[in-house]
């Protein structure tokens, strides 16, 4: 085990639950470590239920084209802890490395003397020491739960927010109705800050306004002080400073295409002067794994059925669920093929309402279970679930063996297979998928 895994391990039994809504652990230990947050580069800090990641991988992508360092701060991580951190650098910035994440993480265990403190407090630390000292012009933050008492809420004066899609998920920490959600992430909105939202449900927005207006922050209203679509095989971003003819996103579906609109509000919001070839380089060449990724050549493909398009996307609540069947849908039209869904779930998502708008769609689920201790949903749970809405399903005890199961069938066309319902379950799929072929 390395040091960083040895420490991180300690780190996890600092207090009894995973996740514990506070802000005064975190105070109390950056005021020990010097308030690295107050030192920070100007911070666009992002909140929302879908879409942030892509979001934040939009602006990286274009803020980088027009020669800017970009530190961005993401959770979770799908196969190393540190994805979650990425350190800016002139022509392009790279994750932290293993020493200097060691040294940070040992100067916060240090600091905080034992004291309760979650994983995701202790580490949000570590990131804002390694942001602090290490120059750059921006840092890309992401809200990990809610936004009001997330540990990221200690940033006073952001230079930007950005709120995407809100819907239901987390409802046992945030609220069972979109508008005690909505209010959760607005949270993060600092006064006379400008708030960019992204298209929202009706009363999301209502909330989101209200809130925003409370404290006097300007907000930019995705659907009416901008608009993003595609039109003719291309992609149309429209404001107040008129219509930009675009590529379409590297990004696959139709709410990447939103997430690429918000993130070019904040862009142009942020900087005003950012040339259009910059947006358009960061629309061709954002990256964000396991959002619609496409398995054309390891492990994973060498399992599948022979000439299987294999999808890969951790989508996990309602609206993610609705998002990545109307991609399948448009996938279908286009180009048809049998649709499988693999399909692993943690306990605490609605799993019948994430398949449902598969019904009609999607030929079979094959459900999997999620490793480790991320208390997912047995592969029969998930398979009723799938029956409950319609769809027939079957349960099969990893990724791999479902892969096995289809191969051994007679295809009249090869299969589109979505492997999908969990972050966890996604990385999973990418460990096996980077597994040498023997």
């Amino acid at each position: 085990m390395k040091p960083r895994d040895e420490i991180l391990s300690r780190l996890l039994d600092l207090h009894p639950k995973r996740i514990d809504l506070s802000l005064g652990r975190i105070e109390r230990l950056l005021l020990a470590l010097g308030n690295p947050e107050e030192r920070l580069p100007p911070v666009v800090h992002v909140a929302g239920t879908n879409g942030k990641g892509s979001t934040i991988a939009f602006m990286r992508a274009m803020l980088e084209a027009a020669g800017k360092s970009v530190h961005v701060y993401t959770s979770p991580h799908l196969i190393d802890f540190n994805e979650r951190i990425r350190i800016g650098r002139p022509g392009g910035g790279m994750l932290v490395d293993d020493a200097a994440l060691e040294q940070a993480l040992a100067r916060c265990e240090l600091a905080n003397a034992g004291a309760p403190i979650t994983f995701f407090e202790i580490t949000t630390a570590a990131a804002f020491l390694l942001f602090a000292e290490n120059p750059a012009d921006v840092l890309l933050l992401e809200v990990g739960l809610g936004g009001r008492v997330d540990a990221t809420n200690v940033i006073s004066h952001p230079a930007l927010t950005i709120v995407t899609p809100v819907s239901i998920d987390h409802p046992e920490f945030l609220g069972d109705t979109i508008e005690k959600i909505a209010v959760e992430k607005a949270g993060i909105f600092k006064r006379g800050v400008p708030a960019i939202l992204a298209e929202q449900n009706d009363n999301a927005l209502a909330v989101l306004e209200a809130q925003a207006n409370r404290v006097n922050a300007p907000v930019i209203v995705g659907g009416q002080d901008f608009v993003a679509r595609e039109e003719n095989g291309r992609f149309v971003y429209e404001d107040e400073r008129g219509l930009i003819d675009l590529p379409l996103p590297k990004l696959v579906g139709r709410h990447q295409q939103l997430n690429a609109g918000t993130a070019i509000a904040a862009a142009r919001r942020l900087d005003p002067s950012l040339p259009v070839s910059a947006i358009e380089n960061g629309l061709t060449q954002a990256e964000w794994p396991a959002r619609l990724q496409r398995l054309k050549r390891g492990r994973v493909a060498a399992l599948a059925p022979r000439q299987a398009e294999i999808w890969l996307d951790g989508g996990h609540n309602a609206d993610g669920g609705r998002a990545l069947a109307q991609v399948m849908a448009d996938f279908e039209e286009k180009s048809p093929r049998p649709l499988i869904l693999i399909c692993g779930t943690l306990a605490t998502k609605e799993t019948r309402a994430f398949l449902r708008p598969f019904k009609g769609l999607a030929q079979e689920v094959i459900a999997v279970p999620i490793g480790g201790d991320h208390h997912g949903r047995s592969p029969p749970e998930i398979a009723f679930a799938a029956q409950q809405e319609g769809i027939p399903a079957a349960a099969s005890e990893s990724v791999g063996s479902a892969l096995e199961y289809l191969s051994a069938r007679d295809w009249s066309a090869p299969p589109r297979i979505l492997i999908t319902g969990s972050l966890y379950l996604a990385g999973e799929v990418l460990r096996l998928d980077a597994a040498p072929l023997v």
